[in-house]
C-alpha cells in the first residue's frame, strides 16, 4: 500500500507551490513594484556584496505573500530591510536554528496525527463516532497561517526564496547540499491557504480513509451459482488490496483457483458499478451470490438495497475539498497541477505521455501470449494481476500461510524480527539494530501502510493486518513492502546532509524501495528460486506490474480531468463517467493484448477514493525499482541502499542521476523485457 506522507511533506507540497501573487476577494496584495525596488535599493546599500539575483527573488517572493492584514507597503519595506540576512555565516546559523524548530514542530504535529488516528487506523476494537471526529482533526492546520501572522513565514520567504521545479532542475545541477537545503526551506512557505480549508480537507480525507478501512468482504459468505462457498469461513478481505491479492494467490490453485478468481472478479464489478448490496459490506450476517446479485439469510432470498453511489460521493468530496485550494495557487491552480508539477515535480502531461509510450509498446502483446500459453487458457480481465512469473506462484498458498503464521503470530513478533530481516538483506549488525530500533509494528485495521516519523526522536510505524491466527502470506507480503517504506523513511530522515532535505523527491521513490524489499519476501523466508530463468521471469513480472498500474493510473488521471470539466457533477454522473473512462482505457491499451473489450476492472483501486492521484507514483516506483535492481546487480545492496536513500530531496531527475547514473526512462525495462521474451520463446 502507500506510504503516508510525513508532516513536513504535507506542509511543503500538499497545497502546492506558487511564485506569483495570490488574491482573494477579501485580502488584496498591496506591495507595488516601486516598493519592491525600494527594498532592493536599501538592502544593497546596507549589504553592497549581496547577490542581487537571489535578493530580488526573495523580495518578490515575500511580496507575493504579503496581505493588507500584514501591514502597509511602508511596513513591508521596513520589515525586509530589517530582516534580510546579509552575512553568510549568520544565515547558516539562522538556517540551522530554524531547521531545529521545524523538526520539532513537524515532528510533534506528525505524532499528534498518529495519536489522534490510532483507533481508526489500528485494530483497537469497535469504533465510536468520537474516534472519527478526532481522526478528522488536523492539529497543524493553523501552523502556516500562524507563521504568516507572526512574520516568520516572511523571514523565510525573504532569505530562503522558493524555486520552481524547473529552476531546481537547472540550478540544482551545481548546488551544494547546503544550497539544496536552503531551497527546501523555501518550499515551506510557497503559498498561503486559509487554515479553515486545511482543516476541512483533513476532515474529508479522514472520512474517505474510514470508508475504505471498513470496506471488507466476508469471503466465507460468498456463494457460486451452485450455492457453494469456496472460501474459508473466517476469511475477510479488504477491497481492493486483499481481493486483488487473493486473485494472485489462486494462480497456484489448480483445483478451483480459476472459479475463485472469477467470483472475486464479479465482486469487483459490483463494487465498481455500485450494485453491491449495502448489507454485505463489512458484514458476515448474509450470504451473497454475486453473479445474479442475490442475498440470502437462513437460506432464503432477502431484499438488499445496493450501495448506490457512496464510493463516488467520496471521490467528489475529495475533489471539492482540493478544488477549494485552487484560487490560492495562481500558478499551480488545479489539484492536478499541484499533484504532478508540485508533489511529483513532473508535469502531468509528461507523466501521461510516458505512460502512453509504455502502454502502446508492441512487446506487451508478446508477453500476453507468453502468459496465455503458461495458463493454458485465454486471458481473463483479472490477469492484469497475473502472478505466475514469481517463484511463489508455484507454491501453494496454504504452505506459505503456515510458514508466516508460525513465524509471526502477532505484531510484536514481526517487530522483534526486523533486525534479522535487515541482516539477511546485507546490513551489518550495527546498522540493522539501529534501523530496526527506529521502527515499530502496529496491527492495522485496514490493509496496512507505512507512516514515517518527522523528527529523529520519534519512530516510523509499520502497519499491517494480522488476523487472530497469525500473519498470512498476503499480509506478510504487504508487511515486507511497508518495511521497505520504513527503511527509506528512517534513512532519509537520519542520514541526509540537512534536516530540510529529509525524504525523497516524491513518493514514487519510496515506493521503489518498498518494491525492492517486497521482491525479496521469499528470500527472507529462506526460500531460494533455483529456476535458471529466474532473472528473465522477474523482468517480465516487473513489466506486467508496470502495465497494470499504468492503466489504473490513466483511469485515475482522466477521471480527475473529467471532474474539472464537470465540477458540479453528481455521484451518479461521476460513476457513469468513471466506468466509461475505464472502458476506454481498457479498449485502447488492454483489449489488443487480452482480446476482450469494454472491461471496467481498472476502476477498482481504493486509492481513487482515499488517495487522490497517488496511483501514478506506483508506476514511477516500478520504473525506479527496475533501474535500482539493475544497479544492485553490480553494486553491494545494503551499502548502496544507504547511500542512495540518504541523497535527500533532490529533483527526480537529479536524484536518479546521482543514484544510478541515468535519468528515469521506460527504455531500460522495455529493452530487458524484450531480451527476456526472446530467451523464453
Amino acid at each position: 500500500m502507500k506510504s503516508v506522507l510525513p508532516v513536513i511533506f504535507a506542509f511543503v507540497f500538499l497545497w502546492g507551490c506558487s511564485q506569483k501573487a495570490e488574491e482573494t476577494p477579501v485580502q488584496q496584495i498591496n506591495v507595488s513594484e516601486s516598493h519592491i525596488m525600494e527594498v532592493i535599493k536599501q538592502i544593497t546599500e546596507k549589504f553592497p556584496k549581496a547577490d542581487l539575483q537571489h535578493l530580488e527573488k526573495g523580495v518578490r517572493h515575500a511580496a507575493s505573500l504579503w496581505r493588507n492584514s500584514d501591514g502597509n507597503s511602508g511596513e513591508f519595506v521596513n520589515f525586509c530591510v530589517e530582516k534580510y540576512i546579509g552575512n553568510e555565516e549568520e544565515k547558516q546559523i539562522v538556517f540551522s536554528r530554524m531547521s531545529e524548530y521545524f523538526e520539532s514542530l513537524f515532528g510533534h504535529f506528525n505524532k499528534l496525527s498518529i495519536d489522534l488516528r490510532k483507533n481508526v487506523d489500528l485494530q483497537t476494537g469497535s469504533l465510536h463516532p468520537v474516534d472519527y471526529m478526532f481522526s478528522a482533526y488536523s492539529a497543524g492546520a493553523h501552523l502556516t497561517n500562524d507563521f504568516y501572522d507572526n512574520k516568520i513565514a516572511f523571514l523565510v520567504a525573504l532569505n530562503f526564496p522558493y524555486y520552481s521545479t524547473e529552476e531546481k532542475n537547472e540550478l540544482g545541477k551545481s548546488w551544494s547540499d547546503l544550497e539544496w537545503a536552503y531551497a527546501r526551506m523555501g518550499d515551506v512557505f510557497s503559498s498561503r491557504v486559509p487554515s479553515g480549508l486545511l482543516q476541512k480537507s483533513a476532515a474529508v480525507s479522514a472520512g474517505s480513509d474510514a470508508y475504505i478501512a471498513e470496506y471488507n468482504v466476508f469471503m466465507g459468505k460468498l456463494q457460486n451459482q451452485a450455492g457453494e462457498s469456496l472460501f474459508p469461513e473466517n476469511m475477510v478481505l479488504l477491497s481492493h488490496w486483499n481481493l486483488r491479492d487473493e486473485i494472485k494467490a489462486n494462480y497456484g490453485n489448480h483445483e478451483n483457483g480459476l472459479e475463485k478468481q472469477d467470483i472475486i472478479y464479479r465482486v469487483m464489478q459490483r463494487i465498481i458499478d455500485q450494485s453491491i448490496p449495502e448489507k454485505v459490506i463489512n458484514s458476515g450476517d448474509f450470504n451473497w451470490e454475486p453473479y445474479e446479485n442475490k442475498v440470502f439469510q437462513n437460506g432464503q432470498v432477502v431484499d438488499a438495497e445496493p450501495e448506490l453511489d457512496n464510493r463516488y460521493q467520496q471521490i467528489i468530496n475529495n475533489f471539492r475539498a482540493y478544488k477549494d485550494f485552487d484560487s490560492y495557487h495562481p500558478v499551480l491552480n488545479t489539484a492536478i497541477k499541484r499533484s504532478f508539477s508540485g508533489n511529483m515535480q513532473i508535469p502531468q502531461e509528461e507523466v501521461e505521455q510516458l505512460f502512453h509510450e509504455f502502454l502502446s509498446a508492441p512487446l506487451l502483446r508478446q508477453v500476453g501470449d507468453i502468459i496465455q500459453n503458461r495458463l493454458g487458457r485465454e486471458l481473463k480481465p483479472w490477469d492484469i494481476w497475473y502472478d505466475g512469473f514469481k517463484a511463489r506462484s508455484s507454491i501453494p498458498e496454504e504452505k506459505l500461510n503456515a510458514i508466516t503464521r508460525a513465524k509471526y503470530p502477532d505484531a510484536r513478533s514481526l517487530e522483534e524480527d526486523l533486525g534479522n530481516i535487515l541482516k539477511k538483506l546485507g546490513f551489518d549488525d550495527e546498522r540493522a539494530v539501529f534501523l530496526a530500533s527506529k521502527i515499530v509494528v502496529d496491527p492495522a485495521r485496514g490493509s496496512g501502510h507505512a507512516w514515517g516519523a518527522s523528527m529523529k526522536a520519534e519512530k516510523a510505524h509499520l502497519r499491517t493486518r494480522i488476523p487472530d491466527g497469525g500473519m498470512d502470506y498476503k499480509g506478510y507480503n504487504i508487511a515486507v513492502h511497508e518495511f521497505g517504506h520504513n527503511v527509506e523513511q528512517t534513512i532519509s530522515l537520519h542520514d541526509v546532509p540537512y534536516y530540510m532535505m529529509n525524504g525523497v523527491p516524491n513518493t514514487a521513490f519510496t515506493e521503489a524501495l518498498a518494491f525492492v524489499f517486497q521482491e525479496r519476501d521469499l528470500l527472507l523466508l529462506g526460500m531460494k528460486d533455483e529456476n535458471p530463468d529466474a532473472e528473465y521471469l522477474k523482468t517480465l513480472d516487473n513489466l506486467w506490474s508496470v502495465y497494470e498500474i499504468m492503466g489504473v493510473s490513466m483511469v485515475d488521471m482522466q477521471m480527475w480531468k473529467w471532474m474539472y470539466e464537470n465540477p458540479d457533477c453528481t455521484a451518479g454522473e461521476l460513476k457513469i463517467a468513471t466506468i466509461e473512462i475505464s472502458k476506454n482505457v481498457w479498449n485502447q491499451y488492454f483489449a489488443p493484448v487480452f482480446g476482450i473489450e469494454d472491461q471496467t476492472i481498472l476502476a477498482i483501486y481504493s486509492h481513487m477514493i482515499n488517495s487522490p492521484m497517488y496511483l501514478p507514483n506506483y508506476a514511477f516506483g516500478h520504473l525506479i525499482h527496475f533501474q535500482l535492481e539493475e544497479h544492485f546487480k553490480t553494486h553491494s545492496f545494503a551499502p548502496e541502499v544507504e547511500r542512495i536513500f540518504s541523497l535527500g530531496q533532490l529533483t527526480p531527475d537529479e536524484w536518479m542521476k546521482r543514484a544510478v547514473g541515468n535519468s528515469l526512462s521506460v527504455e531500460p525495462i522495455l529493452t530487458a523485457a524484450g531480451e527476456a521474451v526472446d530467451h523464453l520463446r
